[in-house]
């Protein structure tokens, strides 16, 4: 059964970065496959613009050499860096993340979806049609249109499981950097919710008002001259031990550093290693591209790690995973509600003017990739 009928084709876009040190933007137009009995072909009407897909876009390339030539978008990539992306070099990528749009057409064992809007995970959501899992999907509840369950399941996923994450690791507070993202809003309302206590480490004065107006109780501001002693007493108020970081650079040997001077003063007696309690910083994203810095004066029972939505679902099994998604969908218009201040279409995502628009990812400024505009 179908809604859409006739051979369907797709607009897609597409990132290669070529062994000749070229990073090409372009669309191209291919053949939607039918579905097997258990997938779904999603019309995608709407699909964020989030930082894993920068990411993906433009890699190290750089973006003050973006030009349009012929139907394509280019930016030169720096010799030193390719080696590190060896594994994707004249390997055209499919862009986007995640999405959400009608089911067009369903497999033998997915009629029940036929219609419905869903949300999808990617890789290739950045284009107007999409083959995908029917157990893969979200299904939006009635009345929820594209737009409003586009950022459906990366973002408010990423946010349950850091807490389900605090959990399964003994904890029971957390700290989160870049806080003023739509991800760290989505966060703090989730943790005002099941009380939880929660340090927001934003960068401006702006960014700290706005979470101050949603509620947040522990905020501090990087940017200001006191920052190591705001963050000292919020530690300390919190009892806090374990940080998710979207940053990098310095700011995870800060964060443990923090952590061991409030864990120093609860020791009832002097040891020169330090607190013996464990603390852990796990970074999820890298705003500063450059090393991870760690000082001396974090004691010895320490970790930093990386963290990914998709290792904590391998880890905590598929029924918490099956949990977290109705989550998602009982609280979308509160708790997991999103935003954008900006339309655009493929053909806009590809313009060098759009490009440093987006590739900013400011704060407050949210795009919103409608396919078919």
């Amino acid at each position: 059964m179908t809604i859409d009928t006739g051979p369907l084709t797709s607009l897609q876009l597409q990132s290669e970065m070529t062994s000749g040190g070229t990073l090409e933007l372009s669309l191209v137009e291919a053949p939607v496959p039918d579905p097997g009995d258990d997938e779904l072909v999603v019309r995608i009407e709407a699909a964020p613009v989030n930082p894993t897909d920068i990411g993906l876009m433009f890699a190290a390339a750089d973006l003050t050499t973006l030009t349009a030539n012929g139907g394509k978008t280019v930016a030169t990539v720096p010799p030193a860096v390719l080696p590190r992306f060896a594994g994707r070099l004249d390997r055209p990528l499919a862009v986007g993340s995640e999405g959400a749009g009608t089911v067009v057409r369903a497999g033998a064992n997915a009629q029940a979806l036929l219609g419905r809007r869903v949300a999808i995970f990617g890789p290739g959501t950045y284009a107007q049609y999409r083959v995908t899992r029917a157990d893969a999907c979200l299904v939006l509840p009635d009345g929820v249109t594209a737009a409003q369950g586009a950022a459906a399941l990366i973002n408010p996923l990423t946010a349950l499981g850091m807490i389900e994450t605090m959990r399964l690791d003994g904890h029971g507070a957390l700290i989160h950097t870049a806080a003023a993202s739509n991800l760290g809003q989505m966060l703090n309302r989730l943790c005002l919710a099941e009380g939880i206590p929660l340090i927001n480490i934003v960068r401006s004065a702006a960014q700290a008002e706005l979470l101050l107006g949603q509620g947040a109780v522990h905020i501090c501001n990087s940017s200001d001259a006191d920052f190591v002693a705001q963050l000292d007493a919020a530690v300390t108020a919190t009892d806090v031990r374990l940080a998710f970081d979207a940053i990098g650079g310095e700011m995870p040997g800060r964060l443990l550093a923090a952590m061991e001077v409030a864990g120093v003063r609860r020791m009832a007696d002097y040891s020169h290693y330090g607190s013996t309690e464990p603390k852990q910083v796990y970074v999820y994203g890298a705003l500063d591209p450059g090393p991870i810095v760690t000082p001396r004066a974090m004691g010895m029972a320490w970790s930093i790690s990386g963290w990914l939505l998709f290792q904590l679902v391998q880890r905590a099994g598929p029924d918490v995973f099956k949990r977290m998604r109705q989550r998602v969908a009982d609280d979308l218009g509160t708790i997991f509600a999103s935003s954008f201040d900006t339309t655009i279409g493929l053909a806009d995502a590809i313009r060098p003017d759009v490009i440093h628009a987006y590739a900013q990812r400011a704060t407050g400024r949210k795009f919103l990739l409608d396919p078919w505009r």
